[in-house]
């Protein structure tokens, strides 16, 4: 049995009403409530932290509430372009003209993680739009990763670790399943060590390599019409581009004017410095609901450690997994770009 919806075992079906059972409290604000969603969960995921996930990364309102940094949209390269042969879209991540020294001195690891789950969640609506156009469901994505002029600029470290937590997160929150196809060169199986621990085993059955056959291959799973001339197809822009580049942006160098390094120059009354491995706790008492609370901060040669907590109890100490999190306690890769964000306090209370 496949453990999908019309294949399901006595024990499988027994799982499945036992699991909406157990989650009719969080199901109304899940973003479907279908069968075949629940057992997306059941083979594999906790529903309660993809609920808290969304919820802290805004992720049902991102499409049209949040807009990537400028040198984002037009220097991180992909895109969706056509369905393969099940109807499912195809999401296109051109890894060549791809600059990452360039993108990660203009924008933060964060603003890539909330670009990943924007186009997540575009392609999640897109398959609910398949589902209802051809009239069966449609849950999982296409993702074809074109490693031609993949070089020595992609191995730089910090790219490959932020690249390997953005890919972590994503793939452990994410409501849709994938099938995933490298189109290879040569030093692809070095970068593919590079990143394939941040992978589950599940992910990692799922990838195909292709070699030099890859266009034969591609349009076995994909019909020609469906698939860009570059990629072995006959699709091509209104105006015959055969990239497609109206659907798919091929990146490219990352000018420097884009650079945010210095861009933290406010004069401080006090600064502190925070050894490797140093702890440092700052209280504010923020007396009034709507209040906001800003921060910069740079790090000198490694990445630093940062969140938002509330004191859950008055006039005694707490240690932090005792306080309200405000914020995720996450790494921000501070030694590239200085990191300048803020929140608004819903409700007063003493913050660290």
């Amino acid at each position: 049995m496949s453990g999908r919806i019309g294949d399901l075992t006595p024990k499988q079906a027994e799982s499945l009403a036992e699991f909406q059972e157990r989650i009719q409290d969080i199901l109304p604000s899940l973003p479907a409530q279908h069968d075949h969603y629940l057992l997306r969960w059941l083979r594999g995921k906790t529903c309660t932290c993809h609920m808290e996930f969304r919820k802290q990364m805004k992720v049902d309102t991102i499409i049209s509430d949040w807009k990537p940094p400028e040198v984002i949209e037009k220097y991180v390269s992909g895109g969706m372009c056509g369905y393969d042969r099940e109807g499912s879209p195809i999401w296109y991540d051109v890894i060549g003209p791809l600059d990452p020294k360039g993108l990660l001195m203009s924008a933060t690891k964060q603003d890539f993680l909330k670009t990943k789950i924007q186009h997540t969640e575009m392609l999640r609506q897109e398959c609910q739009k398949q589902s209802k156009k051809l009239g069966k469901n449609i849950e999982s994505i296409t993702l074809i990763y074109d490693c031609e002029g993949l070089g020595l600029k992609h191995m730089w470290k910090p790219a490959i670790e932020t690249y390997g937590e953005v890919c972590f997160q994503l793939l452990s929150q994410s409501s849709t399943d994938t099938h995933e196809i490298s189109v290879s060169p040569k030093i692809f199986p070095v970068a593919y060590n590079l990143i394939k621990h941040f992978l589950c085993e599940e992910t990692r059955r799922k990838i195909i390599v292709l070699g030099s056959n890859w266009q034969e291959v591609l349009r076995e799973h994909i019909d020609p019409e469906q698939l860009p001339v570059v990629y072995g197809g006959t699709l091509t822009d209104p105006d015959g581009d055969p990239r497609c580049r109206t659907m798919i942006n091929f990146g490219g160098t990352v000018p420097k004017f884009y650079y945010v390094q210095d861009s933290v120059k406010v004069q401080y009354d006090k600064s502190v410095t925070i050894s490797r491995g140093s702890v440092l706790q700052l209280e504010y008492d923020v007396t009034a609901a709507g209040s906001i609370l800003r921060w910069q901060f740079a790090s000198d040669g490694a990445d630093i450690g940062f969140g938002v907590y509330k004191r859950t109890k008055e006039g005694s100490q707490q240690k932090v997994a005792e306080m309200q999190q405000i914020l995720p306690s996450e790494r921000y890769n501070a030694h590239l770009v200085p990191e300048d964000s803020c929140l608004t306090c819903t409700e007063p209370g003493v913050c660290k």
